[in-house]
């Protein structure tokens, strides 16, 4: 794990400075490493809120971002389920732990929907 947690700040620092990029949770520590969302402790949780999905996109897949990326089966188990989602907030809105929780678990249970989705099915900001 030493590389990753080596690399938070920069990898951090590059996602606050991209276009698009609105608001990430962290601690004091600057990361999101120190939150404990799940009972075991080995689960991390990440949540960012984006201008929109394709800067969202950019920044995963055309950063620096992608090389730690592919990097990531040498710091983490298979979680056997879908890992990530994405969903449309409202402007200014900061998402809770449990709202992330919650949107995955449906992800989960149900694949795509406008509730929760991936970048390979997205679906459309709400217009109200």
């Amino acid at each position: 794990m030493k590389p990753f947690m080596d690399a938070l700040d920069e990898i951090n620092a590059l996602a606050d400075e991209s276009p698009g990029f609105v608001w990430r949770l962290q601690t004091d520590s600057g990361n999101a490493m120190d939150v404990r969302a799940f009972d075991d402790p080995y689960l991390a949780i990440n949540i960012s809120v984006w201008e929109n999905a394709d800067a969202l996109f950019d920044y995963t897949y055309k950063s620096m971002h992608t090389d730690y990326l592919k990097r990531r089966k040498e710091w983490f188990e298979p979680y056997g389920k879908h890992h990530a989602c994405m969903w449309w907030v409202p402007t200014g809105h900061r998402p809770t732990t449990a709202e992330a929780i919650e949107r995955l678990d449906h992800f989960n249970e149900h694949g795509a929907t406008e509730y929760a989705f991936s970048f390979k099915q997205r679906f459309p900001a709400p217009t109200k």
